[in-house]
C-alpha cells in the first residue's frame, strides 16, 4: 500500500479498521487487493480483498474534516448463481467421464464428496457406472468462477441406483438425504482416501491394487498410492495406537466404539498421537512404503468384535432419518 501514496497514516488506518474482522498481516505476497477510486474526484472509495471463494473483506473509505476514515465488513462475494444439470458414463474413471462431458473438475469431486459413504471411488467404479447431478454454477461479471453446491445427484454402479438430495431440516440439520429422507451419511466413510486425491485417474494417483481375501490371508485393502497422500480416519474414534509396529511399519490403530476399530499402515509420517480423539475426516497420517511394503501403499483394516472384515461388503446401519413432520417438505423439494 506505500507504492500508493494514499497520504501518511492512512495505511495504519486501513489496517486498524480492518482489524477486527481480518487481519490483513495475513495477506502474503502475490495476493490481490482490488483499489477502486471515484471516477470524477479521483479519491479512494473501496479496498477489497478475496478471502477465500466464499467471503470477501469490504473497505469503505469515507472522506471527513479529518481526511479518509474507513470501515471494514466481510461479507459474502456476490456471485450470480445458474442451476445446471451434468451427467456422464464412466469407461475408464470418473475424472476422465467429466472431461468428456466437460465437467469441471471442481465440481465431479464435489459430487463423490456427497457419495463419500457409499462409494469408494478407488474401488467400486465401473465401465457402464453412469451418474447425474444438479449443482450451481458459480459466475462474476459474467465470468464462470466456480462450482457451488451439489443439490442432487444419482450414482448407477453395477446396477445399483444411489441417491442423494441436498436438504434444510432446520438450522442444526443441513445436509444430503437419500430417496426416503435418511441422511447419506453413515458410521464410518468408505474410503480412507479422499475422492480428489485419485481425481487425476489411476494411473497416477488412488488406485486398488488388493483386495481382502480370507484364503489368502489377507484380511485387508490395500490402496497404492504415491508417498505423501492423506490418509483419513473413516469414522469418529480415540487413536489406541501410533508408531512404529514391525511389519506394518508406521501404523495408527483407532477404536470407533465397542464394536468397531480400524488400522492404517505402511505409513510415511503419522498425525495423531496415542489416546488422540479424532473425527470422521480427519488426517491421521500420510501413504508410505514402511515396514514391509513393496512400494507406497496404503494398507487398511476394518476390525469387528476382534475378527479382521472386510470393510467394502460391510453393512452399516442407514443414516438418521428426517422427522416424520419435515419428510413432506422434503418429498415436494426433491420433485422440483
Amino acid at each position: 500500500m506505500s507504492r500508493l501514496e494514499l497520504g501518511p497514516g492512512v495505511s495504519t488506518k486501513i489496517y486498524e479498521a480492518a482489524k477486527p474482522v481480518y487481519d490483513l498481516a495475513q495477506i502474503r505476497a502475490g495476493y490481490n487487493l482490488e483499489f477502486i477510486y471515484g471516477y470524477k474526484d479521483n479519491l479512494l472509495k473501496e479496498i477489497k480483498y478475496k478471502i477465500d471463494t466464499e467471503d470477501e473483506l469490504v473497505i469503505t473509505a469515507t472522506s471527513t474534516e479529518n481526511g479518509l476514515e474507513f470501515s471494514a465488513v466481510v461479507q459474502p462475494i456476490p456471485y450470480e448463481t445458474k442451476i445446471v444439470v451434468k451427467g456422464g458414463e464412466v469407461a475408464t474413471c470418473m475424472y476422465d467421464a467429466a472431461k468428456e462431458n466437460n465437467i469441471d473438475e471442481r465440481a465431479i469431486i464435489a459430487l463423490a464428496d456427497v457419495f463419500q459413504w457409499s462409494i469408494d471411488f478407488a474401488m467400486d467404479p465401473r465401465v457402464g457406472d453412469t451418474f447425474r447431478f444438479i449443482y450451481e454454477e458459480k459466475y462474476l461479471a459474467g465470468e464462470y468462477i466456480r462450482p457451488g453446491k451439489v443439490l442432487a445427484g444419482k450414482y448407477v454402479n453395477a446396477g445399483e441406483a444411489y441417491y442423494t438430495y441436498y436438504f434444510e431440516e432446520n438450522e442444526e440439520n443441513i445436509g444430503y438425504f437419500d430417496e426416503n429422507g435418511a441422511s447419506v451419511q453413515k458410521l464410518f466413510l468408505k474410503a480412507p482416501v479422499a475422492f480428489k486425491y485419485i481425481s487425476s485417474g489411476f494411473t497416477t494417483g488412488l488406485r486398488y491394487i488388493k483386495a481382502f481375501n480370507v484364503s489368502t490371508g489377507h484380511r485387508a485393502i490395500d490402496y497404492a498410492a504415491p508417498s505423501g497422500t492423506p490418509v483419513r480416519s473413516v469414522g469418529d474414534g480415540t487413536v489406541t495406537f501410533s508408531g512404529w509396529d514391525g511389519s506394518y511399519g508406521y501404523r495408527v490403530g483407532i477404536r470407533h466404539n465397542g464394536t468397531y476399530s480400524t488400522n492404517y499402515a505402511h505409513l510415511s509420517k503419522i498425525a495423531v498421537k496415542r489416546e488422540a480423539k479424532v473425527k470422521q475426516g480427519d488426517i491421521i497420517g500420510y501413504v508410505g512404503s514402511t515396514g514391509f511394503s513393496t512400494g507406497p501403499h496404503l494398507h487398511y483394516e476394518m476390525i469387528k468384535n476382534g475378527v479382521k472384515i472386510n470393510p467394502l461388503t460391510e453393512v452399516l446401519p442407514p443414516g438418521q432419518e428426517l422427522k416424520p413432520e419435515n419428510k413432506d417438505r422434503f418429498y415436494e423439494t426433491i420433485k422440483e
